[in-house]
């Protein structure tokens, strides 16, 4: 799906410097996936001081909000300005900001797709991965 995608965007939250595996930040993995995969990265809340710390410069930093407005909105033309993004990726955000931001996607652009690389169930999503348990995969959450 994500190599599928022509403009994937991914979402990151202030809980991806509060998830670990296997004694590694999430964030650390993220770093890794977007320099791998290329995917636009928007930081959130203060997630940017984070990335930067890391030497890593995200594509955007805004808050969780404007950045799940700007997505709903059709006109918009991603943070290149060369056209909509047409999968949304979501990490590390608060539970029930996701679950918002999810909410308003299904009903405001429901084209859009979606997809949460947490391990939470996400109701309002196109794709999650299936809810596991950190702790029997060595992580904690």
């Amino acid at each position: 799906m994500i190599k599928k995608a022509q403009r994937p965007l991914l979402i990151v939250g202030s809980n991806a410097t509060e998830r670990y595996m296997e004694g590694k930040q999430l964030i650390e993995y993220l770093i890794d996936f977007a320099n791998a995969s290329k995917v636009p990265v928007v930081a959130t809340a203060h997630m940017v001081g984070e990335f930067l710390k890391r030497g890593y410069q995200p594509a955007a930093f805004m808050n969780a909000m404007e950045i799940g407005n700007l997505v709903v909105d059709p006109t918009w033309q991603g943070l290149d300005g060369k056209g909509h993004p047409d999968l949304v990726m979501f990490v590390g955000l608060p539970y029930y900001v996701e679950s918002l931001m999810l909410s308003g996607l299904k009903h405001f652009a429901p084209d859009l797709k979606t997809m949460t690389l947490d391990n939470l169930f996400q109701r309002p999503r196109k794709l999650v991965f299936p809810e596991c348990n950190l702790g029997r995969l060595g992580c904690k959450s």
